[in-house]
């Protein structure tokens, strides 16, 4: 009998979740986010007999892991075995059953073993069984949700740009697009990472290949110069402007000089455009505020006008913080937290509008599929909290004290403006046009989702 086994049922046909697997971008889909791990090569398929190369970090320590597929079924089961890494034997067996009513049964079968034999399972065994029971929890979570993503915005293949794809968001998307079968056409910008389906651009010169826009079905925009860093230096300052006004600017002069535009542009913005509200309740249709962030944002909304005058359907994201531990905010929160020196920032009364890393892939689908939105939408969860919340739950999610608060003074002096304006002032948003348009979130409480993207939700057992 394997070593692990975890199963699940799916309503779903076997022949597609078996699919599924086989696209680009499903291991990465199932790779969990707290981990820091790259796929450095891969070659051929597995049902070519592919190789793939992982490296893991593990605080300062790589670990290189070289995967064989040995054995494959179609619609039935494909196996990988560790040939090169820190096991002495590692055989994951995944399978796929056909049960009634159309639905299937995943499995997840893993024979391990660990180097010393005897001794080495005495030493870390109960270690790697805790850790495969939150891995496989998590990939089994992940793969009900794509598949639930899936069937609400099911249709016709959809060819659709992203620029921005290397980013935090944006190489999710991709990966959510590929897996659910529709064909992506990245902006990138340099030939060096340059595949022939790829599209080469300047956004800051205004350069772009023009030609391999044509006859696309949305364009997802989520390029830009990272707003966090240690200061907005005023050499900083332009170059986020530029990056994300005349970048902004740039594209959709191109795509309204299309013979066949695009039916719908989603462009980035954020919850900065209403400037430091307090705690008073912001929907759509609020007044933009002040400061550089907000009038950044209204400059980079505005900036999509010339694909608006074209008839291109076009939507403005402002989205919150997004809760992933990958990067963004939360990745680099999660270090204090985890050694006990996390605590609220300043008064901590400044309100965190945030979402669930997957429910903000979901929205972007969302919005895509439907015709009526129009325009800014908040991508944010329903239930935004004040910082001393927000950091007195991640607390209590990593099981960590959160006593020690960062003083505001402290943070201005520190990081100057972008401290102020991202860290001491905040937003309290509400997802009017989400929820008014039919959009149901999968992690709509902060615990939930932190539990989610942390590997720490409560009651997952394997058989």
């Amino acid at each position: 009998m394997p070593d692990f086994v975890l199963r699940t049922a799916l309503p779903h046909p076997v022949e597609d979740v078996f699919a599924w697997h086989m696209r680009p971008g499903a291991l990465e889909r199932l790779i969990p986010p707290w981990e820091n791990v790259t796929i450095e090569s891969r070659e051929g398929t597995p049902a070519s007999g592919g190789r793939v190369v992982f490296r893991v970090r593990r605080g300062p320590t790589d670990i290189r892991i070289e995967a064989l597929h040995t054995d494959f079924e179609q619609d039935r089961l494909f196996r990988d075995e560790q040939i090169r890494g820190p096991f002495t034997k590692w055989i994951h067996t995944h399978r796929f059953e056909p049960e009634s009513g159309g639905g299937c049964r995943v499995e997840d079968h893993v024979d391990w073993e660990l180097p010393m034999g005897a001794a080495g399972r005495l030493l870390g065994g109960s270690s790697v069984e805790a850790e495969l029971k939150r891995l496989f929890a998590f990939r089994h979570r992940r793969l009900h949700d794509d598949f639930g993503r899936i069937a609400r915005y099911g249709g016709p293949p959809l060819r659709v740009a992203v620029t921005g794809s290397s980013g935090l968001i944006g190489r999710a998307l991709c990966n959510v697009l590929t897996t659910s079968g529709h064909t992506v056409v990245r902006l990138v910008r340099s030939r060096d990472r340059q595949t022939p389906e790829d599209v080469l651009w300047d956004p800051i010169g205004g350069t772009v290949e023009e030609e391999k826009l044509e006859g696309l079905d949305a364009v997802v925009h989520l390029a830009g110069e990272p707003l966090l860093g240690l200061r907005w230096t005023e050499d900083k300052k332009r170059r986020i402007w530029a990056s994300r006004v005349e970048g902004t600017e740039h594209l959709a002069g191109a795509l309204a000089r299309l013979r066949r535009p695009p039916k719908v542009l989603v462009s980035a913005s954020a919850v900065g455009f209403y400037g430091n509200r307090r705690d008073k309740v912001l929907s759509e249709d609020a007044k933009p505020g002040k400061g550089f962030l907000a009038e950044l944002c209204q400059a980079w909304e505005s900036a999509t006008r010339s694909a608006a005058r074209m008839g291109i359907r076009v939507v403005h994201l402002r989205t919150g913080l997004t809760l992933t531990p990958s990067g963004g905010a939360l990745g680099t929160l999660l270090l204090p937290f985890k050694i006990g020196v996390g605590g609220r920032i300043g008064s901590g009364r400044q309100y965190v509008s945030w979402i669930d890393h997957d429910d903000l892939l979901s929205l972007i689908m969302h919005v895509i599929h439907t015709p009526s939105i129009r325009n800014a939408v908040n991508a944010t969860a329903p239930y935004p909290v004040p910082n001393a919340v927000f950091t007195g739950v991640i607390g209590r999610v990593l099981e960590r004290p959160t006593v020690i608060p960062v003083p505001g003074l402290a943070v201005q002096a520190l990081f100057g403006e972008m401290g102020k304006e991202m860290l001491l002032q905040g937003q309290r948003v509400e997802p009017k046009v989400a929820e008014a348009t039919g959009f149901e979130f999968m992690y709509p409480g902060l615990e939930e989702s932190l539990r989610h993207q942390l590997g720490r939700v409560k009651g997952s057992e394997a058989d």
